[in-house]
């Protein structure tokens, strides 16, 4: 936002310089990021006017001009600008004049020609090219026809003006507009606004006889206004509005554009201005668009709009997109001699995802999408008629249409006094509160004790709370004048949580073991499901779709890790790295019957594990190849370091992404924690998986909620401990967690361990069976045991085995 200097002391009596005024806007929130002096080192230079021009006679390229500053005075200059023409208002350099660079001007020959001054361009001037036209960047500055002779540049050019930029912060929209920043200067001064008076003279004839407003969708569009004002005359604009719209940033076009671009800035409303006479029947339509509909905009463009799209229409065609351009077949032209004036609120939603889909932003558009003042909207049209009818010879018709369906009342808040300076830690009394509050022109309308009711103006949408009113208190106070403390009380270390220190425990673990942890997006494609082999009816496949993804790669939140991580091999094989070892620890997102049931997803944290190719080799060992029992190695290792021990794995048969013989189901505690095992061979082929490869993907959730347990410290035994072997055949399809489970049953508490230490199938073993040896450690902590008391529970196993599952000694 760029405001004039000048234009501010219009409303309000500034008796400060721009940068003190610079710095009290600043230390009051409402940021001044630069200021721009308009006169660059000008002096001398006045208004002239040219007489004559003619051809250079040593000289091509060169005119001879004859200039005046008074209409008696007479200087021969020489130009070089290609567009001097006799009778141009130009600014004159005379002899001794300044230049901005310390240039200063001298008579001289050019060519074997007196030259008795200079004819200035823009650039010579240091003025910023921003609002000027091709021409006027090019050669000379082609001044107003109506400029009074002899005038100091200075002056007529408003040089000795400066321009504010300021940077404002999201919440203060209400600052896109000169007359409340004015507001902002006034209260932080102790001064009075000015605000400009709004009068003129209308005619007999009646806008509600010409033109109707119809609004289709309150929601979208709460209030529209608008005026007629005929007899208008297109013409340039004067230099003082124009002025104020280069310092604002906007390019003078011609009076009627300038006006709505004026008043844009003076009371930050958007307006457009439409040709009346291309309006069918007068009747102004507010409605969504159709499906497919078109409309080509100001700027020469067809675009398609959707069906969530305000537009503007008469009654048989689209004139305007809502907030953000006008159309092409209704704009306002030289031949336009019949304004009718759009002055509107829409919501500011909608307008962001409008001109955001249409790639089209503008001052208007900025504006409507931080949310307008929705009172100003009739002053806003009135002010627009006023200057039309000053500035383009326009005849206001009577009367004013203002469809306002649903009126907003303005927002009223409680405040505590006392609660002020607790807030702030200051010690401001009562009376000086409430005269910066009325200084915000936030009115008291209600007092009960030290408990006050304000109404906010509609211009400040930011304040809806007391500690939005606390934080105006002390910005108008100071911020400097708010005392220094040191903090005091209870004070806390901030440290992770548990579930985090596990969850870094789990990744730090894993990485020891040598694999790399990476990270997937959250969001696949749902052929992964195909791929995967994961039935119709697998609550996995009820992924919740993105409504807006950046792809049809990631259109769906992921149920599983595998995707991922199966893809990540795959991108790694093609890099020609075949051994790898990758897990993640990741959230996973399962519906829970949304969006149907008012139930948000459940996000529930998994680790995945992938392995493939050979272990690292060295000088001394050979390269082996991962497998199911390396696999189970890792997890084992990360459960015991979690400090979990009733662990049991048994084989799984039925899940799709694993082959059945080589996985099995993870139990820790009773409760399934996962599986683990070969990843399914159609499934790695559909990866484009080549030799065998290993998954696991356990419940990260689980082992949080078992993995916390206290550590408990054992005294080191004093007696010896005495160690059994145990070698027995049992039919194939009995488990060896089986048989521990009974071997740890029968052995009651002398028995400390049990570790299997051999598996055997072939000869002088039958077929269908096996054979186990288990190495079994018995051990008392208040005495020697004897071989009898060994021997007793030794028996005591071998009878439960063979009970249970036919177990036999093998020979």
């Amino acid at each position: 936002m760029k405001v004039s200097f000048k234009w501010l002391q219009e409303y309000v009596d500034i008796d400060i310089t721009p940068e003190e005024l610079a710095d009290r806007l600043t230390n009051a929130g409402v940021t001044v990021e630069y200021i721009e002096h308009l006169n660059k080192g000008v002096a001398g230079v006045v208004v002239g006017e040219v007489l004559e021009v003619v051809k250079h006679p040593n000289a091509e390229k060169l005119s001879l001009c004859q200039v005046t500053t008074d209409g008696d005075n007479h200087f021969q200059v020489v130009c070089g600008a290609p567009n001097v023409r006799t009778g141009q208002k130009i600014p004159f350099a005379l002899v001794g004049a300044e230049l901005p660079g310390g240039l200063k001007i001298k008579q001289a020959k050019l060519r074997g020609t007196e030259s008795q001054g200079m004819i200035c361009s823009a650039q010579e001037l240091g003025i910023n090219e921003e609002g000027l036209t091709s021409d006027q960047k090019e050669g000379i500055l082609d001044l107003d026809p109506t400029a009074p002779l002899g005038m100091d540049i200075i002056e007529y050019l408003s040089l000795d003006d400066c321009v504010l930029e300021f940077d404002l912060t999201p919440n203060r929209s209400d600052c896109l507009s000169v007359m409340n920043i004015a507001r902002e200067v006034a209260a932080l001064l102790g001064k009075e606004v000015k605000l400009p008076e709004i009068k003129f003279s209308d005619i007999e004839k009646k806008i509600e006889d010409l033109a109707e407003v119809e609004i289709k969708d309150s929601n979208l569009c709460r209030r529209y206004v608008a005026k007629i004002v005929e007899g208008v005359q297109i013409k340039p604009s004067p230099q003082w509005l124009k002025h104020k719209l280069i310092c604002a940033g906007m390019r003078p076009i011609n009076n009627v554009v300038d006006i709505t671009n004026y008043v844009l800035m003076e009371m930050g409303q958007p307006l457009h201005a439409f040709d009346y006479n291309y309006l069918s029947a007068g009747k102004i339509i507010v409605r969504k668009a159709e499906k497919g509909e078109k409309i080509t905009t100001l700027d020469e463009n067809e675009r398609e709009l959707t069906e969530d799209m305000l537009l503007i229409t008469d009654s048989q065609k689209a004139v305007g997109i809502a907030g953000v351009m006008g159309g092409l077949n209704s704009e306002v032209t030289h031949d336009t001699t019949t304004v009718l004036i759009e002055s509107a609120y829409f919501n500011p939603s909608n307008i962001r995802r409008t001109s955001t889909s249409l790639g089209l932003r503008s001052e208007a558009s900025l504006r409507f999408e931080k949310g307008i003042n929705i009172e100003t909207v009739v002053d806003a049209a009135n002010r627009t008629a006023q200057l039309l009818a000053e500035l383009a010879d326009g005849k206001v018709l009577k009367g004013i249409i203002d469809n306002y369906p649903n009126p907003i009342e303005r927002t009223k808040i409680k405040l505590e006094l006392t609660k002020v300076n607790e807030v702030l830690g200051t010690n401001i009394n009562d009376e000086q509160i409430k005269e910066i509050l009325s200084s915000l022109n936030i009115n008291i309308i209600e007092e009960n004790g030290s408990v006050i009711t304000l109404e906010i103006p509609p211009y400040r949408p930011d304040i809806t709370i007391a500690e939005d009113l606390i934080e105006e208190v002390a910005r108008l106070a100071g911020y400097d004048n708010i005392p220094t403390t040191l903090p005091f009380g209870a004070s806390s270390k901030g440290q992770k949580t548990l579930e985090q220190k596990l969850r870094d425990k789990i990744i730090d673990t894993i990485t020891a073991r040598g694999l790399t942890e990476v990270i997937s997006f959250s969001f696949i494609n749902k052929t992964n499901f195909d791929k995967l082999l994961i039935s119709e009816g697998d609550i996995r496949r009820q992924a919740i779709p993105v409504l807006n993804p950046l792809s049809e790669e990631q259109g769906y939140m992921r149920t599983t890790l595998f995707p991922g991580l199966l893809d990540i091999l795959r991108r790694n094989i093609n890099r020609r790295s075949e051994n790898l070892g990758i897990f993640e620890l990741g959230k996973i997102y399962l519906p829970q019957g949304f969006p149907e049931k008012s139930i948000l997803p459940q996000e529930k944290w998994t680790l995945g594990i992938a392995l493939r190719g050979e272990l690292v080799s060295n000088w001394q060992d050979k390269a082996q190849p991962v497998d199911f029992y390396y696999l189970k190695g890792i997890v084992e290792d990360m459960l015991e370091q979690l400090k979990i021990t009733d662990i049991l794995f048994k084989p799984c048969q039925d899940s799709p992404l694993y082959h059945p013989g080589r996985s099995a189901y993870v139990y820790v505690s009773g409760e399934m924690l996962g599986i683990i095992g070969e990843v399914h061979p159609q499934v790695a082929d559909n990866y484009d998986l080549a030799a065998r490869n290993y998954a696991a993907e356990l419940d990260v959730e689980l082992l949080i909620k078992l993995g916390h347990g206290p550590i408990k410290f054992k005294q080191l035994p004093r007696y010896p401990a005495v160690h059994r072997d145990l070698a027995l055949v049992v039919k194939e399809e009995v488990t060896a967690s089986q048989l521990m489970e009974v071997i740890w049953a029968e052995g009651g508490d002398l028995l400390s361990d049990v570790t299997i230490f051999d598996l055997y199938k072939g000869n002088q073993i039958a077929l269908d069976y096996k054979s186990l040896a288990f190495a079994l450690t018995f051990q008392a902590e208040n005495r020697t045991l004897t071989d009898i008391e060994i021997n007793d529970i030794h028996e005591k196993i071998q009878k439960a085995l063979a009970e249970k599952f036919q177990a036999s000694l093998r020979s």
